[in-house]
């Protein structure tokens, strides 16, 4: 086990992460400590990874899904959230929903968040909807060439609990009303933001070289694990854990939070990618590396 450690600056959060499975590095948390897990685990539909075969038989994936999850649901507060970020592909589009009902024998379904990558919002579809006054695609995805299927445009984040009634900042990640009136006319809406639904478009950034600026083949932007974490409650965030570290996403998020946090990578290859962005990132902060 390779570990290294950051400190933000003046004592504030420490993020370690760990080079090594997260079966055995679960196995060594104490119970209960965990507040928050954003993570995207291998979907088994035959990615490309440095170090992972992720063609595995469907029978022998659903036994690892549910090993790390049992692990997980250990250590998990009893009123923490355990974000799934997990999706298939077109011609297996079964995959989410057999992993999310392994994971449901060890959590409960609170939400079904729909992470949107890429839309289209034609004008004469919303009519006179303020500030659309033309036609909008926005966003990015890969294209599928097939006369059977459609671009396949978004991914699920499952929100799992323990009880299904953990209380959530909806306010946190909530958006503005477009109908300013509604703000003096419902209470709830004094704010001027309202909660934005389970739609959430989160579209990746424009990149040059998909090698050299997006090296891991399946990963999610860091925006999507700071919305969950802040969703979840930033005070109620003391210690937030990503088994599926890849190249840092969730720990970026969690120090752009100043918020602790613990991640677990298996590949050689995307560990040192996760540790350089972090090191990259606290240049940024002001913060001090602590070493392996």
């Amino acid at each position: 086990m390779v570990e290294e450690r950051f400190e933000l600056a003046e004592g504030g959060a420490t993020l370690r992460l760990r080079r090594e499975d997260c079966l055995d590095g679960l196995a060594r948390v104490e119970p209960g400590s965990i507040d928050v897990v954003v993570t995207s685990p291998p979907y088994n539909i035959g990615v490309e990874y440095s170090g992972y075969d992720d063609s595995q038989p469907r029978l022998a994936y659903l036994q690892w899904v549910d090993a790390w999850c049992r692990q997980l649901a250990s250590a998990l507060s009893e009123d923490g959230s355990f974000f799934l970020n997990v999706a298939g592909k077109p011609s297996d589009p079964g995959v989410p929903f057999e992993v999310l009902a392994v994971a449901q024998r060890h959590f409960r379904l609170q939400n079904v968040i729909h992470w949107i990558k890429s839309i289209a919002i034609l004008k004469q579809d919303v009519g006179n909807y303020p500030g659309i006054e033309a036609d909008v695609v926005v966003g990015h995805y890969k294209p599928i060439h097939s006369a059977r299927f459609l671009n396949d445009c978004h991914e699920y984040v499952f929100h799992l609990t323990k009880c299904g009634a953990v209380p959530l900042e909806r306010l946190a990640v909530g958006v503005p009303y477009q109908d300013t009136s509604n703000v003096g006319r419902w209470r709830g809406a004094e704010g001027g933001v309202h909660c934005r639904g389970n739609t959430w478009f989160i579209p990746y950034p424009t990149i040059r070289s998909r090698a050299s600026q997006r090296p891991h083949p399946a990963t999610f932007p860091p925006r999507l694990p700071e919305m969950c974490i802040r969703l979840h409650g930033l005070e109620r965030a003391q210690l937030v854990a990503d088994p599926f570290l890849g190249i840092g996403s969730t720990a970026l998020a969690a120090l752009e939070l100043g918020v602790n946090f613990l991640g677990f990578e298996l590949a050689a290859e995307y560990f040192d990618q996760a540790r350089a962005r972090v090191r990259e990132a606290l240049g940024l902060f002001g913060c001090a590396r602590s070493g392996e």
